[in-house]
């Protein structure tokens, strides 16, 4: 491999009441003046309660910021607080995302100053892309345009040489001349993070940009593999996270709890990425994200368009899934009951019962920094 694994989080120890994980560091003048820099241009720096731990420092938002800006560990209300409070347009999704780390119940650990700024970009990276990356769904097909891709059994799709990754990623999700490219939702999202992470790379670590090049050039990292190079999770099933806290940039899987409608290709969940102000990405119509409630519902109806076609496979009738979507909308009650039940935590893997589509965990970019802890 040409690029080596981004180095995972270390742990840190649990904050103690009243105040969150947040984003924790190592003590030193140079970590301190980083983190009061990103406070400072994020404009937050008044909320912000730090306190030593151990060796470490971390920051969190003061319990009165907290209950003002994320009451009951709810995030998707904090651009419409943020708003009504005059926070300009622009500072927004910077803001929004500092915010959401500083409260985070499980800790941010940067083992490099220039971490927690370089996270924060990456975030912004990744929801500008995804705001505007526009696809075909398709789990059986895979199309790249050919002037930057070619495809390989062995080594997936690799960049053409001479073209930069970026512009091969941006032609890939963004396409201009019309034509929208096949992807898997799953797909969709490693190549907006993998967007978001050379585009950082690009400004800050050029040297890792190369490695970056060479890797794509050579053979695709795709799934696991992707998942254990670049991405650290939050959250676990026995601490899940507040079901309705997301953080702009975050990776997120909605499952489906039926289990029949779930045997269709694709339809077993949905990834998408969170993209503040209460919305999630939507690859195959991004002019229409989806709000929280949206995509319950469609995950929801799936199973009344569910059908086997002529071979017996499992398939899902999308316009019968809009039209039911549309039902329930007209009918509140039956509305209302349906989000009570998908917004509970998701049954475990394997497991069909009484669990929602909501997932106990959000995923992330791993640090950018070009040197590693030295537990790593």
């Amino acid at each position: 491999m040409f690029f080596p694994p981004l180095p995972p989080e270390t742990s840190a120890p649990p904050c103690s009441a009243p105040f969150f994980g947040g984003i924790v560091t190592p003590l030193g003048t140079a970590f301190e003046q980083a983190v009061a820099r990103l406070l400072d241009e994020a404009g937050v720096a008044a909320v912000v309660h730090s306190q030593e731990d151990g060796d470490a420092r971390r920051y969190s938002l003061r319990p009165e910021y907290a209950q003002r800006w994320l009451p009951d560990d709810d995030s998707l209300g904090l651009r419409q607080r943020l708003l009504a409070a005059g926070t300009a347009e622009h500072e927004l999704l910077q803001r929004e995302i500092v915010l959401s780390l500083l409260h985070s119940p499980v800790p941010y650990v940067f083992y490099c100053p220039e971490g927690p700024a370089a996270a924060v970009r990456v975030r912004r990276h990744i929801v500008e892309a995804a705001r505007v990356t526009a696809l075909s769904f398709d789990t059986d097909a895979a199309e790249r345009p050919s002037e930057a891709w070619r495809y390989d059994e062995t080594t997936g799709f690799t960049v053409l040489p001479g073209v930069p990754l970026i512009d091969a990623l941006t032609r890939a999700t963004q396409p201009t001349n019309g034509r929208r490219y096949a992807f898997s939702c799953y797909r969709a999202t490693e190549y907006v993070i993998l967007l978001g992470l050379a585009r950082e790379l690009a400004a800050h670590n050029p040297d890792r940009l190369a490695m970056l090049q060479r890797q794509w050039e050579t053979r695709a990292i795709m799934s696991r593999e992707f998942h254990d190079t670049f991405l650290d999770e939050h959250g676990s099933n026995e601490a899940p996270l507040p079901p309705r806290f997301y953080t702009p940039g975050d990776r997120v899987w909605f499952r489906n709890p039926d289990e029949a409608s779930s045997d269709a290709t694709g339809y077993e969940g949905s990834w998408v990425f969170y993209l503040g102000g209460g919305l999630f990405s939507n690859f195959w119509h991004p002019e229409r994200p989806y709000t929280l409630e949206d995509k319950c519902l469609e995950i929801f109806h799936w199973r009344h368009g569910l059908y086997h076609d002529d071979a017996g496979e499992s398939c899902i009738d999308e316009d019968r899934v809009e039209r039911r979507i549309a039902e329930s909308h007209a009918r509140p009650d039956e509305r209302d009951a349906i989000l009570a039940r998908m917004f509970r935590l998701r049954d475990l893997a394997g497991t069909y019962a009484d669990g929602g589509c909501i997932d106990r965990t959000r995923e992330h970019p791993r640090c950018t920094c070009p040197t590693a802890p030295a537990s790593a």
